[in-house]
């Protein structure tokens, strides 16, 4: 059930300012290749790809898969690295109307399962491997438990059981394109999100609500044509798909996409091909001002570096808009569910905006509320606006995070300073944002329960010098067991879980604090983190 947020009238206010531009990216990628179809769309790689290719290709995936049996409203699910095909399958699916489902290649059998189980996908694109793992003995694993997914598509490299990226293309040459008409209003992607439950949260996203995130932040950046966009962050998570795959086509940007994160090759790539632009979490930009020393590179084409995902120290903004020849670097706040409820400080806001403060709100409506719900000074953030999800896919997740008057509550606690900016200074959720990456505590505290030797575990946030946030373990162990951080480790891989969840430090403890309830007191075990 979408939510009520998206109500006839509401829609229609949208319109009527020109909020809502009721296109696809389909529409704007046909309107590109009539203007200038050679405009190249990825650049950094082996050979630019144009305009043409990309919709070229993306005809003839889009032709495929209808042969396959996938029809407008079937999902079809994406998890690739930073690569151009991410595009092509992107665009692919604004054709025909498919519902896009990128997923973070970082996940591994638990995480996966999940999603494609709970999203019904159709169809599961994914690099045979990358990075030593074998992406299709993953899905060859856990497709018994997929009943509703039928395809396997593996790209730059072929697998038994699996149909070849590059033969689907082929076979589409040969086959009619019959694009049907697709509704700016109808769900375009679902992405997930980690809950504080434990199991992730299915975000939705229509063509309408996706869009106007992408012109919102072109238009209070001034964005356009001329830009590139240096992308390292993963296509599948909500900012590099946004800025990476769509705004070629929304803002007439180019992208260089970037495979594996180094900032030393970031450095040559952003000097190379003038890369104007990023948004990307902290440590990508503590590391870009440390290799741009390094090289000796003041990255003079660089002007807007949007900072967000995780916590952002103060004095790395200022060191960056120091090293920088521009004062470039900001930090912005918002999430999957809210892309892009603030856009940073403008140059003629003062300098202390963009270090201090998460910047300016810009296309949402945003209230602070305490626990009894009335407007207060300082309380959690809820949010409205045109660019706001859907809902989720639980509609009982959506009930629980929206207001009566159509609020989506953050879970985060802010507040405005006296220029205007919002500062987060707190998390009501419990969850950890380990390097802009959002982690469920409960969905690892559940894994650590099913070891033989664990009684209790409660997993925090601990501050992390690189990512921001890292995973904390307090355990309650039976009597004369001990852990390492090494054998936890390799428990949770082998529940299926991604490394990156498993956690960086333990402690062993008697008890934990608790309430007069029973419930764990986070906020105090943190405390006792030094």
């Amino acid at each position: 059930m979408i939510w009520k947020l998206r109500q006839v009238e509401e829609a229609a206010v949208y319109r009527a300012n020109g909020v809502w531009l009721d296109r696809t990216l389909a529409d704007d990628a046909r309107d590109w290749a009539e203007r200038d179809s050679l405009r190249d769309i990825f650049i950094g790689g082996d050979r630019p790809i144009t305009c043409a290719d990309v919709l070229s290709d993306a005809e003839n995936l889009s032709a495929a898969l209808q042969e396959l049996g996938i029809q407008q409203g079937d999902c079809i699910s994406l998890m690739v690295p930073n690569w151009p095909e991410a595009g092509v399958v992107n665009l692919a699916a604004a054709l025909m109307g498919f519902v896009i489902n990128p997923i973070v290649p970082i996940y591994r059998d638990a995480e996966t399962r999940f999603i494609l189980r709970d999203c019904r996908s159709r169809a599961m694109i994914i690099p045979t491997s990358f990075r030593g793992f074998d992406y299709a003995a993953m899905l060859q694993r856990i497709a018994a438990d997929l009943p509703e997914l039928r395809h396997i598509i593996t790209m730059r490299g072929t697998s038994e059981g699996t149909i070849a990226y590059e033969d689907l293309l082929e076979s589409g040459k040969r086959r009619p394109t019959s694009c049907p008409n697709v509704d700016p209003d109808g769900l375009k992607m679902v992405m997930y999100t980690s809950g504080t439950t434990g199991a992730p949260k299915a975000v939705l996203h229509s063509h309408n609500t996706l869009a106007r995130a992408v012109h919102a932040s072109a238009a209070h950046w001034a964005i356009g044509s001329d830009d590139v966009v240096l992308m390292p962050s993963p296509v599948t998570h909500v900012s590099g798909y946004s800025n990476g795959l769509e705004r070629p086509f929304q803002s007439g940007t180019q992208t260089v996409l970037m495979e594996s994160w180094n900032a030393d090759q970031a450095v040559t790539l952003i000097d190379r091909y003038n890369c104007s632009m990023t948004v990307a979490a902290t440590p990508f930009l503590q590391e870009l001002v440390d290799a741009a020393e390094r090289n000796e590179s003041r990255l003079p084409s660089f002007r807007v570096f949007a900072c967000g995902g995780a916590a952002v120290p103060p004095e790395l903004i200022e060191k960056a808009n120091r090293s920088f020849a521009h004062a470039c670097a900001f930090r912005v706040y918002g999430s999957s569910e809210a892309p892009f409820v603030t856009l940073g400080a403008t140059p003629t806001d003062p300098p202390e905006m963009a270090r201090d403060t998460d910047g300016r709100v810009v296309d949402y409506q945003v209230r602070l509320i305490g626990e009894d719900g009335k407007d207060t000074a300082e309380g959690e953030i809820i949010v409205k606006g045109p660019a706001l999800f859907l809902g989720y896919g639980d509609p009982e997740q959506t009930a629980e995070s929206f207001t009566d008057d159509g609020y989506f509550t953050t879970g985060d606690i802010g507040r405005f300073d006296e220029n205007g900016g919002l500062v987060i200074t707190g998390r009501k959720k419990d969850l950890i944002i380990r390097g802009g990456e959002n982690i469920s505590p409960k969905e690892i505290e559940d894994a650590l329960h099913r070891h033989p030797e664990i009684i209790e575990a409660a997993v925090v946030s601990a501050p992390h010098p690189r990512l921001g946030e890292g995973v904390f373990a307090f355990l309650i162990l039976r009597e004369g067991c001990s852990a390492s951080v090494d054998e936890l480790g390799t428990f949770l891989t082998g529940q299926g879980l991604a490394r990156q969840k498993c956690p960086e430090r333990i402690a062993v403890v008697d008890d934990f604090p608790r309430t007069a309830s029973g419930k764990v007191r986070k906020d105090q075990l943190r405390a006792l983190i030094s």
